[in-house]
C-alpha cells in the first residue's frame, strides 16, 4: 500500500477553497468536511429509498443508490489508497455522484428528461451540482453545502469532460464559479468514476442472478467471469450454489480493481504529471481499465443490456414508472398549488414564468424517493400503481 501521496495528488492546503469563504476545521481537512457534508444531507438519506435497477421495494437485498454510493465510495478508496492519491477527495465525490438521481433510476431520469427537453431537459450530473449549490438549504450563510472547488469540479465532470451543450442547471452555476468544465477531472475524479463502473458492473450481475433474469452458467461463459469461475472450480470442486457464485464475483471484482490500479500506475509513469493540474490538462484521463479489459467489460455491459435492463418484466416496470413520473410532472405544472408550502413559494416568486415553474416542479419531482413518487400518485389521481416485478 502507497502511504505517501504521489506528487499529482489533490492536496487539501492547495484547495482552490468554497464559494464562500470559511474559517478551516482545526480536526478535518476541507475534503473530509465535504464528505461528511454530503453524509448529512438531506438529499443523501433520500438515496436509500431511490432504485438502482430494481424498484427500492421490490425486495431488501437489491442494491439502492445509497448502498451503491457507498460501494463505489469503498472501491474509490482503496484505488486511492493503492495510487498514492487523496482518499477523501474521492469518497466526497462518490458518495455525491448520484445526488441527482430521479425516483425510479434511469428510467425516471429518461421521462423526466422528455418532459423537460422544452425547458433545456433534465441531466442527474448536473442536478447534484444543484443540490449540494442551491437546493439543500441548512446552514445560516448560504444555500448548498458549500463544498470545495475540487469536489464540484469532481461532481460535474464525472463522465468527463463537459462537451457540447451543456445542462442548463450545470450552465447556470458555471456561470458564476467556474469549474473548467473543458478540463479532466483531478486524478481523484477520475478514481471515482472508474469505482462507480466496478461497482454497477460487479453489483448488476449479482442482482440480477438474485432477480432470476439469467443464471450462473450463462455469466460463467462471459469474459473474464469464465476465468473467475474456473479458479473457483478448480479450488473449491464441491463447493455450494451460493459461495461459488460469491466467490467467483468476488474475484471478479479484484480483477476489475487491480486491473485500474496497474493501469493508472503505468500511464502515471508515461505521463509524469507533475501537478494535480497536469493532470487535469493532460488531454486524456490517467485513471483507467486497460483497453483489453475495457473491451471484455463491453461485452458484460451488452449481456446485462439484454438479459437485465431490457428484460420483459424489467422493461414492464419502465412503463409504469414513466406513466407515474408523467402523470405527477402534468398535475404539478397544472396546479403548483397542490405542491408543499415551500415549493409554492417558490413557484410564486417565478411570476408566472414557465419555463421557471417547471424548474421548481422538475425539482421537486427529481428529490422524489421511489415509494413516495407512487404515494404521491395514489393519492392524487387515486389509484393503487402496481409497479413490483
Amino acid at each position: 500500500m502507497v502511504l505517501q501521496q504521489v506528487i499529482f495528488a489533490s492536496r487539501p492546503k492547495d484547495s482552490r477553497g468554497r464559494l464562500f469563504p470559511e474559517a478551516e476545521s482545526a480536526f478535518r481537512t476541507c475534503f473530509q468536511r465535504d464528505r461528511d457534508r454530503i453524509i448529512h444531507s438531506s438529499a443523501f438519506r433520500r438515496l436509500k429509498h431511490k432504485t438502482q435497477v430494481f424498484i427500492e421495494h421490490e425486495g431488501d437485498y437489491y442494491r439502492t443508490r445509497l448502498t451503491h454510493s457507498i460501494e463505489v465510495a469503498q472501491v474509490g478508496r482503496t484505488i486511492c489508497g493503492a495510487l498514492g492519491l487523496n482518499p477523501e477527495l474521492t469518497e466526497a465525490v462518490a458518495l455525491a455522484h448520484d445526488l441527482g438521481h430521479t425516483p425510479f433510476g434511469h428510467t425516471g431520469e429518461d421521462a423526466l428528461n422528455a418532459l423537460m427537453k422544452p425547458y433545456g431537459g433534465f441531466d442527474h450530473n448536473a442536478q447534484a451540482i444543484k443540490i449540494v449549490t442551491s437546493l439543500e438549504k441548512h446552514y445560516a450563510k448560504w444555500d448548498g453545502l458549500n463544498l470545495t472547488w475540487e469536489c464540484l469540479e469532481g461532481i460535474a465532470k464525472h463522465n468527463g469532460p463537459v462537451e457540447g451543450l451543456i445542462p442548463p442547471a450545470l450552465a447556470n452555476y458555471n456561470a458564476g464559479h467556474d469549474l473548467e468544465l473543458h478540463t479532466h477531472a483531478s486524478a481523484e475524479a477520475q478514481v471515482a468514476a472508474l469505482a462507480d463502473d466496478i461497482a454497477y458492473n460487479h453489483h448488476d450481475i449479482h442482482d440480477g442472478l438474485r432477480a432470476e433474469l439469467f443464471d450462473v452458467d450463462e455469466i460463467a461463459a462471459l469474459p473474464i467471469l469464465s476465468e473467475c469461475f474456473a479458479e473457483v472450480d478448480a479450488a473449491y470442486p464441491k463447493l455450494d450454489v451460493q459461495r461459488r457464485r460469491h466467490e467467483a464475483l468476488r474475484r471478479f471484482f479484484g480483477v476489475l480493481v487491480e486491473d485500474v490500479i496497474t493501469t493508472s500506475q503505468a500511464n502515471a509513469r508515461d505521463m509524469a504529471p507533475q501537478s494535480a493540474a497536469d493532470v487535469r490538462h493532460a488531454g486524456k484521463p490517467l485513471a483507467r481499465f486497460s483497453p483489453a479489459l475495457w473491451a471484455d467489460l463491453r461485452v458484460i455491459r451488452a449481456f446485462l443490456f439484454e438479459h437485465m435492463y431490457r428484460a420483459p418484466s424489467v422493461v414492464d416496470m419502465r412503463v409504469k414508472a414513466t406513466a407515474i413520473v408523467e402523470k405527477l410532472f402534468a398535475a404539478y405544472m397544472s396546479d403548483p398549488s397542490i405542491l408543499p408550502a415551500e415549493w409554492q413559494d417558490a413557484v410564486l416568486q417565478s411570476a408566472g414564468d414557465k419555463p421557471a415553474i417547471a424548474g421548481i416542479v422538475s425539482d421537486y419531482l427529481s428529490g422524489m424517493t421511489d415509494r413516495y413518487a407512487v404515494q404521491s400518485a395514489k393519492e392524487l389521481f387515486g389509484i393503487s400503481v402496481d409497479i413490483a416485478l
